[in-house]
C-alpha cells in the first residue's frame, strides 16, 4: 500500500468511527502533511482517492468534507429458519473451489490473504537464513505441543483479544483447520451435534461430515453474528454437544459480534453446559483497534475452545496453526499426537523470529489498512456494477465480501460461465449444509485491486443482468 493509500485508509476510518460528522471541515492539507510527515503532493492524491471513494466532497476555496454518501447497499438477508442436517453435500463443488489457479485467471474466490507485501520480506528471509544454517533443530520434530518460543510469543499477542495465558495454554497444531478438528474431536464422536452458524465457513461444514457428526444451523444475522434466542431454542430441543462460531470477522459475513451477543452466548452456553469452538482465524485482522475481546478472554469455565492460525495473517502455506484448548488441553495434545503428530518446526522458528524482530505487527497493521481500503473500493465497484437490489455485506475485517444476488441467478451457473472469461468466484452453496444461498457468492479483495479485476468485476455485473433480462 502506497503512503497516500494509507492515509486515505486512516481518514476514512476516522469518518466511519464518527470522530468526523458528515458535513464537517476535515483537516487542511498543510495540517495533514505536518500531522504525517507526508509531502503536500501525498496529501492531494489521499483526499483524491477519498473522492472517488465518495468519502469526502472539495468546496472551492473551503477546503474538504465530510461527504453525505450515497446510501448503502442492503445487508445480505438473515436465513430465520433452524435445519438439522444428517447429510452434507457439496463437496464436489467444494473441490472444484479450491483446486490450483489456472494460467491468467482472476481468481476472486479464494479465501487467500495477500502475499506479495514487501513486509512480508523478512519473514522469507527469516525461513531461507534457518535452513542456510543447517540447524538440525530446524529438521527433528519439535515438542508435540508446538516450539515453546512460538507458544510464548502468541500467549503475548493474545493480549490484543483480551486473553491473559502462557506458552502452557497453547498447542501448535498444522493449521487452524486441525486445531479446529482436534477441538471437536475432543468434545464430539461420530454422530454427535454440534450447532453452527448459517451460512457458515465450508472447510467447518465438511470438516463435520468427515467426522461424521451432523450440525443444526442456526439464523445468523449478517451484522450482528448468531441468533442466541434461536440457538437457546434449538439447545432445549436438540441433544448439542458443542457450538462452532466465529465471533470476529467471520467467514463468509465479515460482521464481528457485539459484545452483549457474546457474553449472551455465553451465558446461554455455561446455563446448557455446552462447549464452544471460537474460531478466531481473522480475529486481527478486524478494521477497529483494538480488536474485540475474544469469547475466550471472557471465558472462566476453560470451556471455550479457542482455535486459529497464522495462515490468514501471514500465508498459508505455512501450515502453522494453534488453539487454546482450555479445560481441554491433556485430550487435545492425545489427539494432536495420534492424527499428525509435531508441527515442522522450521515455519514456526521462522515466525518466531518474524514476531520477535517486530515485524508481524507492522506488517498485520500494515494489512488491515490495506484491506478495509480494498473492501471499500471493492464495494464500490459491485454496488456499481452489479443490477439494482444486489446485497453486499459490510465487513468488519478480512477481505472477503458476500454478495447477494436476485433469486433468479444461479451462482452455480455464474461460476461455469465465468470460467470462460477465466474468472472464478466461490459460490455461495457450499457455505451451507442445508441450501439456502444458491444466488450468492464471495469475493476476494486482498490484492491489489486492478484495472484488470475492476473490468472483471464489470464483467460478472454484466452476466448478471443479461440473465436477470432473459428470466423477466
Amino acid at each position: 500500500m502506497t503512503r497516500y493509500q494509507y492515509l486515505a485508509s486512516v481518514i476514512s476510518q476516522r469518518i466511519e468511527q464518527g470522530l468526523y460528522p458528515v458535513g464537517v471541515r476535515l483537516p487542511s492539507i498543510r495540517v495533514l502533511s505536518k500531522e504525517h510527515g507526508v509531502s503536500i503532493t501525498t496529501v492531494q492524491q489521499a483526499y483524491r482517492e477519498l473522492e472517488e471513494q465518495q468519502w469526502v466532497e472539495a468546496r472551492a476555496k473551503s477546503g474538504y468534507f465530510v461527504a453525505h454518501r450515497k446510501i448503502r447497499p442492503e445487508l445480505p438477508a438473515c436465513c430465520n429458519a433452524t435445519q438439522c442436517s444428517l447429510t452434507i453435500p457439496q463437496w464436489d463443488r467444494v473441490l472444484e473451489m479450491v483446486n490450483p489457479v489456472k494460467t491468467g485467471e482472476i481468481a476472486l474466490g479464494f479465501a487467500a490473504p495477500d502475499i506479495t507485501s514487501s513486509s512480508l520480506k523478512p519473514l522469507t528471509q527469516a525461513l531461507s537464513r534457518i535452513s542456510q544454517r543447517h540447524s538440525l533443530r530446524a529438521f527433528d520434530d519439535e515438542d508435540i505441543r508446538g516450539c515453546a518460543e512460538l507458544r510464548e510469543q502468541i500467549a503475548r499477542l493474545l493480549i490484543d483479544s483480551g486473553s491473559h495465558m502462557d506458552a502452557s495454554d497453547i498447542l501448535i497444531t498444522d493449521g487452524c483447520r486441525e486445531a479446529l478438528s482436534i477441538a471437536l474431536r475432543c468434545i464430539c464422536k461420530p454422530g454427535d451435534l454440534v450447532a453452527v452458524e448459517k451460512p457458515s465457513f465450508h472447510a467447518g461444514i465438511q470438516l463435520l461430515h468427515g467426522l461424521g457428526m451432523n450440525l443444526l444451523e442456526i439464523p445468523t444475522d449478517p451484522a450482528a453474528g448468531i441468533s442466541v434466542d434461536a440457538l437457546e431454542l434449538a439447545l432445549e430441543q436438540w441433544p448439542i454437544k458443542a457450538i462452532l462460531v466465529t465471533p470476529t470477522v467471520n467467514n463468509p459475513l465479515g460482521f464481528s459480534m457485539p459484545v452483549e451477543r457474546r457474553r449472551a452466548l455465553l451465558r446461554l452456553a455455561q446455563e446448557h453446559d455446552v462447549a464452544i469452538i471460537e474460531d478466531d482465524t481473522y480475529g486481527e485482522l478486524s478494521y477497529p483497534y483494538p480488536r474485540p475481546a475474544s469469547l475466550t478472554s471472557m471465558d472462566d469455565t476453560g470451556n471455550v475452545l479457542l482455535c486459529s492460525s497464522f495462515s490468514k495473517t501471514l500465508a498459508p502455506g505455512l501450515r502453522v496453526g494453534w488453539m487454546a484448548p482450555g479445560s481441554y488441553m491433556n485430550r487435545a495434545i492425545h489427539m494432536k499426537y495420534i492424527s499428525s503428530g509435531p508441527t515442522a518446526g522450521l515455519p514456526q522458528l521462522a515466525i518466531v523470529d518474524f514476531i520477535k524482530q517486530g515485524h508481524y505487527l507492522q506488517h498485520v497493521r500494515r494489512m488491515r489498512s490495506q484491506y478495509q481500503h480494498n473492501r471499500d473500493l471493492m464495494t464500490r465497484w459491485v454496488s456499481d456494477f452489479f443490477p439494482c437490489g444486489t446485497r453486499i455485506s459490510r465487513p468488519q475485517g478480512g477481505f472477503l465480501l458476500w454478495v447477494e444476488l436476485d433469486k433468479r441467478i444461479d451462482a452455480q451457473w455464474l461460476n461455469e460461465k465465468l470460467s470462460e472469461l477465466n474468472i472464478s468466484i466461490a459460490i455461495g452453496a457450499v457455505f451451507a449444509a442445508a441450501g439456502r444461498y444458491d444466488s450468492c457468492l464471495r469475493l476476494n479483495y486482498a490484492r491489489e485491486l486492478t484495472d484488470e479485476i475492476k473490468q472483471a468485476i464489470r464483467q460478472i455485473g454484466r452476466l448478471i443482468q443479461r440473465r436477470m433480462d432473459e428470466n423477466e
